[in-house]
């Protein structure tokens, strides 16, 4: 294992060996939670759990869903939906066991939410049954029932990209998150010509039809990307990422001092569904991933700032005003044979556990994935880190010069005889906390750009263990998902979603 790896987690795994959970106990140091109200007590429940510490005792994952990209590869057939099996017990393990092709060519597939979700826990009417999928070049949102067979996943309905520009001006649909009232909100990047602008729309939960914006008039920012919501604090908080018809030609340093990327969490007032903050984080920032911790009382937060390499703690001040703190910071390294002399992290994905314990993020160009534990949220004690592949491993086109964090450059991260392509990017977390899955593809324009190989490669998913106690990570050497050997050809994964639900898509309200 290599030197950058924590130890825990590996002696962990040779205890555990990949078995069913069984100890469903909750971790002593999560103790300090209440429970909230009568939460534990429904009696005919709707779809997710009452608690995000009653999610942790849910049940192993056994399958994941992810969307699979064909766009910038040079093949010409349309992204599709691919259910994998992480079931140790399974025959197929770590194999895909179907594949949903969408209905057009050139989509670019990206993130997914669901219909509903623990925000709809107390209303038995409602199922997780629906999995949402925004489409971030083509504008279209695919609805795919994975309620009837979750194992085969089947096309529901379209919804075109010309009914987001019509009934709400806006394109480009990004995250996706169910309301407690049963209706879905996207976040948007842009507007049907590609320029920047903040704005949401709401779906129906039942027809799926857009109903319109969500915001109800005044100031819009330029910019959109991902959203967090908390009803209890009358808050939704929003990041910024780049103007569409930018982005999507690739990574130009330049256009970050034109204003084209973002730098600001827009604080928006929930139920007046207004903009009423901003909070600017700085040039060149660009603040993506945004996650509050999961206890809907807990008035903070973390987002993910890509450029710049900082994790920025949100919070309610007494004042009732929200501001952003710096409390992370992965200084960039000064290299040769690079795009530039300094190379950032570039933190693409961030994620909290559901206990609140830890937070995880990736650094997609340096190529190592972080945990941290946030028991004091003002301050981040690092607890694990592992490298899975990026651009500063030995052996590759890049030198590094001058590094304030690592005394030697990484060893490349091979798993069963193959060096992975790519950086660490999208994150998801197994319930219990114990396992942390990793995919390796950002954006197809960036991935041609930044990592040429994994156009040609395709990308793969990975397992890493978590010492839940201690903190550490390790690669999970036995659970490798080579997407480079697809029957279509190499593909490039995203986004990991659970059947029934984890923490990046439910929100407790």
């Amino acid at each position: 294992m290599a030197a950058h790896q924590r130890s825990g987690a590996a002696k962990e795994r040779r205890g555990r060996q990949h078995q069913e959970r069984t100890d469903t106990t909750v971790p002593s140091s999560s103790r300090r939670w209440r429970p909230w109200g009568d939460a534990g007590k429904c009696g005919a429940c709707g779809p997710g759990y009452p608690s995000p510490l009653e999610a942790m005792k849910g049940p192993r994952e056994q399958l994941l869903y992810l969307p699979c990209i064909y766009q910038n590869t040079g093949i010409s057939i349309p992204d599709f939906l691919a259910t994998v099996d992480v079931d140790p017990k399974s025959p197929r393990y770590c194999q895909v066991i179907h594949r949903l092709p969408m209905p057009n060519v050139g989509d670019e597939l990206h993130h997914s939410g669901w219909n509903a979700c623990s925000s709809c826990h107390s209303d038995p009417t409602k199922s997780r049954n629906f999995l949402i999928l925004p489409s971030l070049i083509s504008s279209r949102i695919y609805i795919v029932d994975v309620g009837t067979d979750p194992r085969a996943p089947k096309l529901h309905k379209v919804v075109e990209a010309e009914e987001l520009a019509r009934k709400g001006n806006a394109a480009f649909p990004h995250t996706s998150h169910c309301l407690g009232s049963g209706e879905i909100l996207i976040s948007c990047l842009g507007d049907p010509d590609g320029n920047g602008k903040g704005t949401f729309i709401l779906l129906d939960g039942e027809t799926f039809e857009v109903k319109g914006n969500w915001e109800k008039g005044g100031k819009i920012p330029n910019l959109g990307y991902d959203f967090w919501y908390q009803p209890r604090h009358n808050v939704l908080l929003s990041t910024e990422w780049g103007v569409p018809k930018i982005l999507a030609q690739g990574f130009d340093p330049r256009d970050v001092e034109k204003g084209h990327y973002g730098r600001r969490i827009n604080v928006w007032d929930w139920s007046g569904r207004r903009l009423v903050q901003e909070l600017d984080l700085g040039s060149g920032s660009i603040p993506l991933e945004i996650r509050f911790l999961h206890d809907p009382s807990a008035a903070q937060g973390f987002v993910g700032c890509a450029l710049s390499g900082q994790i920025q703690r949100f919070h309610r001040n007494s004042e009732g005003k929200w501001e952003a703190e710096k409390v992370i910071e992965v200084p960039s390294k000064k290299v040769q044979g690079w795009l530039l002399p300094e190379m950032p992290g570039l933190i693409t994905d961030i994620l909290i556990s559901l206990d609140d314990r830890f937070l995880y993020f990736s650094n997609w160009i340096h190529g190592d994935v972080r945990q941290y534990n946030i028991s004091d949220p003002k301050n981040p004690k690092l607890v694990g880190q592992v490298f899975v592949g990026g651009s500063i491993s030995k052996g590759g086109a890049v030198t590094v010069l001058e590094d304030q964090e690592l005394q030697d450059q990484p060893e490349p991260c091979v798993i069963q005889g193959k060096q992975i392509p790519g950086g660490p990017q999208m994150l998801q977390l197994s319930l219990d906390g114990r396992r942390l899955y990793v995919s390796t593809s950002l954006f197809s324009a960036w991935d041609r750009q930044f990592y040429p190989g994994l156009i040609k490669e395709g990308s793969v998913l990975l397992q890493l263990d978590v010492d839940t106690e201690r903190g550490g990570l390790a690669v999970n050497p036995e659970f490798l998902l080579d997407f480079g050997k697809e029957p279509g050809g190499p593909c490039l994964a995203h986004e990991m979603r659970y059947p029934g639900g984890d923490c990046t898509s439910d929100i407790w309200l």
